[in-house]
């Protein structure tokens, strides 16, 4: 089995155990949300079920994206592991606002009531664990893979982590004080934390969507390898464009040579530099063009702009 095919398979097993995990979760927190009666578990079985949804949205992505081009669709289906990630950012975020929602009404209702913290406390304590397992495995296999969606939904279900630590930190409080009013509070600082992670993996994605430019620190990776060939054979670089694309990353850029090189010692030093590209980020497509300087050029290559790759 080539390498490729175990990538894709460790994305599906990963993708599957995230679907399993969250199942049995969330039948655990409606069960205990229920007959404890408290809003701040209810919420986070709400949190869960949209982390299920994302899942599953995830699974089929991994598969989507692991088929090869087609007719239809030349450059991959890198794409779909983007929009899968976008859905689930969405996702994050509605769950966020209506667990607030309901939270708002159960703190200003005029009835008293109460809060039974002890069944609580020990389903958060096994989600604690269990998603912790999970989103271990799965930023281990998206950092492998450069997969989108798999690292959306590792971050999806560490805000799972977290925000199951605070209800369990203030089940406990309400069991330490008799003080049931901070069950609805607990679930609205929970739904505020969601709801930043939403608007945070939302972003990411729109930006590949949308073919915007690489991070930064990629940006200036690319510019340092051609720099340091500068001095030597490389005159010049200009339309210079990069964007992600799923788990992959597509480059384009033209060399400016010297005119007294030779076609091989061109193509040479475009080979060294894709290489060296390559090596450095990982997962990338590259399209080099070369073409002859016809002039002294001394500037820096060019900044990398948020363009469109056009091919590969």
């Amino acid at each position: 089995m080539s390498e490729k095919m175990n990538i894709v398979t460790e994305k599906k097993l990963a993708a599957g155990l995230s679907i399993t995990s969250n199942a049995v979760i969330i039948i655990l927190k409606f069960i205990a949300g229920i007959i404890s009666g408290s809003i701040s578990i209810i919420s986070e079985a709400i949190h869960s079920m949209s982390d299920f949804l994302a899942s599953v949205l995830t699974f089929f992505a991994v598969m989507k994206s692991s088929e090869p081009a087609d007719n239809d669709h030349p450059f991959g289906h890198g794409k779909y592991e983007d929009m899968s990630g976008f859905i689930e950012g969405g996702l994050i975020i509605f769950a966020a606002l209506y667990i607030i929602y309901e939270a708002c009404k159960k703190l200003f209702m005029r009835e008293a009531f109460e809060v039974d913290t002890t069944l609580g406390i020990a389903v958060m304590l096994f989600a604690v664990i269990a998603n912790f397992f999970v989103s271990s495995v799965l930023f281990k296999v998206a950092k492998k893979s450069n997969s989108i969606s798999l690292f959306a939904d590792g971050e999806h279900l560490r805000t799972d982590i977290y925000s199951s630590l605070g209800v369990m930190a203030g089940l406990v409080l309400i069991k330490a004080t008799g003080i049931h009013i901070l069950d609805p509070i607990i679930a609205i600082l929970v739904a505020l934390f969601i709801l930043k992670a939403g608007f945070s993996i939302s972003k990411e994605t729109l930006n590949n969507l949308l073919d915007g430019s690489l991070p930064p620190e990629d940006l200036k990776s690319i510019e340092e390898i051609i720099n340091s060939y500068k001095n030597s054979s490389v005159s010049g670089v200009k339309n210079l464009k990069a964007r992600r694309c799923g788990p992959s990353t597509d480059i384009e850029l033209t060399i400016l040579f010297p005119k007294n090189m030779t076609i091989n010692e061109c193509h040479n030093v475009c080979d060294e530099i894709e290489n060296l590209i390559k090596k450095k980020l990982e997962h990338v497509t590259i399209m080099i063009h070369a073409e002859p300087d016809n002039q002294i050029i001394s500037e820096k290559p060019n900044s990398i702009h948020d363009t469109k790759t056009t091919g590969h």
